[in-house]
């Protein structure tokens, strides 16, 4: 089964023994969910997704706890398919004003509604949904994830450096591949890129042996492009199209060139090791989930030691700060935009095998952060709550 819906509580509480010592409990709930059916199992979501990071997050917290006084301590919870995740949110706010969650986003929206979670410090470090940096945001729930418009942001700056303007697309059913495919049909119309053809994958054939023949005829009717690109969130399709198009022409999005929140061929500004920790712990990969909880964990991490504090208010306004910066080896301090809680982060644009580009690329500018450029910047959120 494939867990994606997983949620760390972290509790601040000074310790008995001692005064000035801060004890940082964090609990970690998972929701487990079947995985969506795929042609094949190349790719298997790992157990641990998320959970991995957040671990990492906590042996990195406790490093510098040692020096500052601070005792962070982590307890895992499962929530067997079907359970109760509100049950299990409530549990955990009973003992905590701060949770990072790894859910869906209707999930997200109601534990933030829940009236426990007023006032709490929540952290969304795996839905990529646009609506929870718009219209959906909550006061309470800061992102860590990049969007979906994020990603797609950073592609199309690529194809508009290479002066690949004329692009196709193929997308899949899955509700996930619809959103990827709007942010990428919003992207293109945001840095006047041209669709000349969009198609919807409609095959439940077995493409291992099918798709020499199929998708040549598929993909013949999407008039004349650069580049060709696949919104295939739940690795279903996507790898069957590559090398088998009609025309011949570089394939990105979701298979290929990938605009990813992390990668393991990330390697500069010190990634290589935060990757080698990773691995020597999880004896597996770093996922963008895992890097998004590491971040979340961070972050905390970071504001409980630069404060002094562990009032959520105090916290919660550092974060949002100017002066909080979070060195998330990507080449650029991690900061969070005031207007919707997203994690402004670079987002590497990568192969299986190496990194391409990181975005935002050299000729996008912005009248404050150039990171600004990818996703939603402050005069086109709908976001209200973080202005209330």
């Amino acid at each position: 089964m494939r867990v994606i819906g997983l949620a760390a509580a972290l509790s601040l509480t000074l310790g008995a023994a001692a005064a000035s010592e801060t004890k940082v409990r964090i609990g970690y709930i998972g929701v487990e969910q079947p995985a969506p059916p795929v042609l094949s199992n190349l790719d298997p979501v790992p157990d641990d997704r998320a959970l991995a990071g957040a671990r990492l997050g906590l042996a990195d917290n406790q490093t510098t706890g040692k020096f500052m006084g601070q005792e962070w301590v982590l307890s895992e919870t499962l929530v067997p398919e079907g359970g109760d995740a509100l049950a299990a949110a409530r549990a955990a706010l009973a003992a905590t004003r701060v949770l990072v969650l790894d859910a869906p986003a209707e999930t997200l929206t109601a534990i933030a509604d829940l009236p426990e979670a007023e006032g709490a410090l929540l952290f969304n470090a795996t839905a990529p949904d646009a609506a929870l940096r718009d219209g959906a945001c909550r006061a309470n729930l800061f992102h860590t994830l990049p969007s979906d418009a994020m990603r797609a942001d950073a592609l199309a700056q690529f194809l508009v450096q290479r002066r690949w303007t004329d692009v196709a697309l193929i997308s899949g059913a899955h509700p996930r591949d619809h959103a990827f495919a709007e942010a990428l049909k919003a992207s293109i119309a945001k840095f006047r890129l041209t669709l000349t053809g969009e198609k919807e994958w409609v095959f439940d054939a077995d493409m291992r042996r099918n798709a020499s023949a199929e998708v040549p005829l598929f993909t013949q009717q999407l008039g004349e492009h650069d580049v060709l690109l696949v919104a295939d969130e739940i690795g279903d399709f996507g790898r069957y199209v590559v090398y088998n198009t009609w025309l011949p022409r570089p394939v990105a999005g979701s298979e290929e060139l990938v605009p990813q929140a992390w990668s393991p061929v990330v390697e500069q500004w010190g990634a290589a090791q935060l990757q080698s920790r990773f691995e020597d712990q999880a004896h597996r990969d770093m996922t963008p989930e895992d890097y998004a909880a590491w971040a979340a964990i961070r972050t905390l991490g970071e504001a409980v030691t630069r404060t002094g504090s562990d009032d959520i208010a105090v916290l919660r306004d550092y974060i949002l700060s100017d002066a909080f910066e979070l060195a998330g080896f990507k080449g650029r301090p991690l900061s969070f935009r005031p207007w919707n809680g997203q994690l402004r982060q670079p987002i590497p644009i990568v192969t299986d095998r190496a990194v391409v580009a990181t975005a935002p690329l050299e000729g996008f500018f912005h009248q404050g952060n150039e990171l600004d450029t990818l996703g939603r910047d402050a005069p086109e959120t709908t976001c209200r709550a973080f202005q209330e």
